[in-house]
């Protein structure tokens, strides 16, 4: 027997059974103390829970089940979390409009503490709900929002950037992918928003940069990076946080480097962008040590930045170009309006959507078809919330199905189609659906949802202005079903960009 024991503790055997044993003990607590309190979901697995029930090639279909099953309000085990999941408009408009600061907080990810999101050095995205989280994002509105500082003005460096990717789309001969050109004018706004100015579209420089943001974006969504943040145990093997997230450091380095440079040439009567901004705020409040404004949490707003306002922008544009050539009778109306308000030379503004509600209209289809993060964010409960009489307890990971609501079969009347007419009433006027939601709602909606808003119409109208897009006629019909990843996004597909006579 004694050889037995020594045999197991020699081989580790029973420390393993030990640990197996205490994720057990841990799962089986966590289930009572929160069981009885929460909305009813599936049976799961200890440690596991519903986990291996999830379609990770498309989760909105897994939601949608279990939705039928349980109704619009479920809870759900990832691992050993219990998450609440909230579908439908009535439940959304409770939680995140009529609730909002109840579910306003943010799950703390441990691998987010690796990346540079530690202690208050959150940012804007992921930091918790408090009064850091207000000042960075009170900072964020107010400085986009008046970015004009005696310089180009915001709706200025969209314009231009616009014109550059038309141009770009007039210069291509036959066919072409869109993508790439697409996400570098994108990107090229944050850059001018960011760092002052735009890079050429072939800047070694500018092209590692974006390669950088769009791999290290779509790891997050990888195996190992959900592996690590259910067991952070692992965090603790060096190389493998390094194999994670050496994308994610990759791009610190290079924000940081940036942020030095300004600080070397840096005139706070010369503001030239987002980063000098946030350098005179810093300077402003540096004899108040309980500030936010941190170099920690610059580096991580301009993170926020780049990571929000430029993949879903990219891929929204897109879906645009993808439904032109796939509707060519839908083009030919926004041309049509575009011909009448703005003529084939003016360069489109913002005053014009008004006079534009069809085009207006297009562009908040392509944004409710297209559905392109069903779940937004994970939030989290700031205190105990009720909703459709379930107490959900505070610190609850609650997702919100955004989808649900975007696609409600009650609520649109062709919820699973392209339809422009959702957005217009019977004398063909632009009108606002309390149901549309893509860039959610409440305390958490998407900091930069006016900037998208204005680079979607800018972009949308400099492009159909001069070019009809088409499919090729060598290529097939292109998919009209999404890709799922971090968006869910076209298939790739090419199209010609004909000069408008």
């Amino acid at each position: 027997m004694v050889a037995f024991i020594s045999f197991l503790f020699s081989n580790g055997f029973l420390l393993l059974i030990s640990f197996v044993i205490c994720l057990f003990l841990l799962d089986f607590v966590k289930s009572r103390k929160n069981g009885s309190r929460l909305p009813p979901g599936p049976k799961g697995i200890p440690f596991l829970g519903n986990t291996l029930q999830v379609d990770f090639k498309n989760p909105a279909e897994t939601v949608r089940q279990l939705r039928k099953e349980f109704g619009d309000v479920f809870s759900f085990q990832y691992f050993y979390k219990k998450l609440v999941v909230l579908n439908g408009f009535e439940m959304m408009k409770e939680a995140l409009i009529n609730k909002a600061e109840d579910i306003a907080d943010r799950p703390q990810l441990p691998i987010f503490e690796k990346v540079g999101y530690a202690g208050d050095t959150k940012g804007i995205s992921v930091a918790r709900y408090g009064s850091s989280w207000k000042e960075q994002k009170r900072f964020a509105l107010t400085t986009l929002r008046n970015f004009g500082m005696g310089k180009k003005s915001l709706e200025e460096r969209v314009t231009e950037e616009a014109q550059w990717l038309r141009s770009v789309f007039r210069s291509q001969k036959g066919h072409f992918n869109p993508q790439l050109h697409i996400h570098n004018a994108v990107s090229n706004v944050i850059c001018s928003i960011a760092f002052g100015d735009r890079f050429d579209y072939d800047d070694a420089k500018f092209q590692h940069l974006i390669s950088l943001f769009d791999v290290a974006l779509k790891s997050k969504h990888g195996f190992l990076y959900q592996v690590l943040n259910e067991i952070p145990i692992l965090l603790n093997i060096p190389w493998l946080v390094n194999r994670a997230l050496r994308l994610e450091h990759e791009v610190i380095k290079f924000l940081r480097e940036m942020v030095l440079e300004h600080k070397k040439n840096w005139n706070p009567n010369d503001i030239r962008d987002f980063i000098d901004a946030y350098l005179a705020e810093m300077e402003k409040v540096k004899e108040d040590s309980g500030s936010s404004f941190t170099e920690g949490n610059l580096l991580m707003t301009t993170y926020d930045l780049f990571v929000g306002g430029t993949e879903t922008t990219s891929t929204t544009l897109r879906w645009a170009l993808l439904y032109m050539i796939l509707y060519p009778d839908v083009q030919s109306k926004v041309q049509k309006e575009i011909d009448e308000v703005i003529g084939g030379e003016r360069k489109p503004t913002m005053g014009d959507v008004l006079q534009m509600p069809y085009t207006n209209a297009v562009v908040h289809e392509v944004q409710r078809c297209a559905d392109i993060i069903p779940f937004s964010m994970p939030h989290m409960t700031y205190r105990d919330m009720e909703i459709n009489g379930y107490i959900i307890p505070k610190g609850t990971t609650v997702i919100t199905n955004l989808s649900s609501v975007l696609k409600d079969q009650q609520l649109w009347e062709k919820p699973f189609q392209f339809y422009p007419k959702h957005f217009l009433d019977e004398n063909g006027k632009f009108i606002k659906r309390e149901a549309f939601m893509p860039f959610s709602a409440g305390r958490r909606a998407c900091v930069g949802e006016q900037l998208a808003r204005m680079e979607l119409f800018l972009f949308f109208t400099t492009l159909l202005q001069q070019l009809t897009f088409e499919i090729p006629n060598d290529q097939p019909r292109p998919r009209e079903e999404p890709l799922y990843g971090f968006t869910l996004s076209p298939h790739p597909f090419n199209i010609c960009a004909v000069a408008r006579g």
